[in-house]
């Protein structure tokens, strides 16, 4: 593995990412996660898994100059179906999974954190969806999860602003489980998993499969529509500019072309 580490004590399964400087998910980092969980899945001996990040953050986001190597909306249509079929298998996964979540989970971080079972989130955690700051919009069904944690209102002001919120206004809104100290998110969420593996494999897979059926018909409609959309957006001028200025480290300019 280039971007993963993982490691299995307890029946826990640990998945690090460790991708500095912030832990960005690449098309590579999806590949492996998708790897990881080929792996788990089939040892009866992992029940409960753990995903945390490596150093400062959980994850800022997806790779942003990564999007500059793809020279048509094809390329961003396929990089977005691949991270929603991702993230898709991880809610329906037979095994739960949590996030730990510190420093930041932005955009396609935060995107793979809701993909989870639970969250635990650091105090000063910042969380949000910033993509339209780049002239864009999420791509890993992002549009769709937010809303069923936080409310349409709140997923609005989320998505319109790009204004992150902390990890304590999460769990107020609904977005995570529980807040701890920085310092404290993966040894809580270590504890909780232990807890979560004492219990039968088999109720575990049912109950997982059970939660899923709140993903109704919308969901799924709505999600086919963000790929769609996320295509036409990121062949417009207007992300071409906000991907170049974020690169460049100055705010966009757009003509809403």
């Amino acid at each position: 593995m280039e971007y993963l580490k993982w490691s299995n004590q307890d029946g826990i399964a640990t998945i690090t990412i460790a991708r500095p400087p912030a832990n960005a998910l690449s098309s590579g980092v999806l590949r492996e996660l998708s790897s990881i969980l080929d792996e788990i899945e089939q040892n009866r001996d992992m029940k409960v898994i753990v995903i945390h990040g490596e150093g400062r953050f959980f994850s800022a986001g997806a790779d942003i100059k990564e999007f500059t190597s793809l020279s048509s909306s094809e390329g961003s249509v396929n990089l977005s179906q691949t991270g929603q079929d991702l993230f898709d298998r991880m809610e329906k996964f037979s095994k739960p999974i949590i996030a730990a979540i510190h420093g930041a989970a932005l955009g396609g971080g935060l995107e793979l954190a809701m993909a989870c079972h639970i969250r635990l989130v650091g105090e000063n955690t910042k969380l949000g969806l910033p993509e339209l700051q780049l002239g864009l919009i999420p791509g890993y069904a992002g549009t769709q999860r937010l809303p069923k944690y936080v409310g349409v209102a709140r997923a609005a002001e989320m998505l319109f602003t790009s204004e992150p919120i902390t990890g304590q206004e999460a769990v107020q809104f609904g977005l995570a489980n529980h807040v701890y100290p920085e310092n404290e998110v993966l040894e809580q969420a270590l504890k909780l998993a232990g807890k979560i593996a004492k219990k039968s494999t088999g109720s575990l897979k049912a109950t997982i499969q059970l939660l899923n059926y709140a993903k109704n018909k919308e969901f799924y409609e709505g999600s086919k529509k963000e790929i769609e959309l996320f295509g036409d957006i990121f062949d417009s001028s207007d992300a071409k500019e906000g991907i170049q200025a974020f690169i460049e480290k100055r705010d966009p300019k757009f003509n809403g072309e």
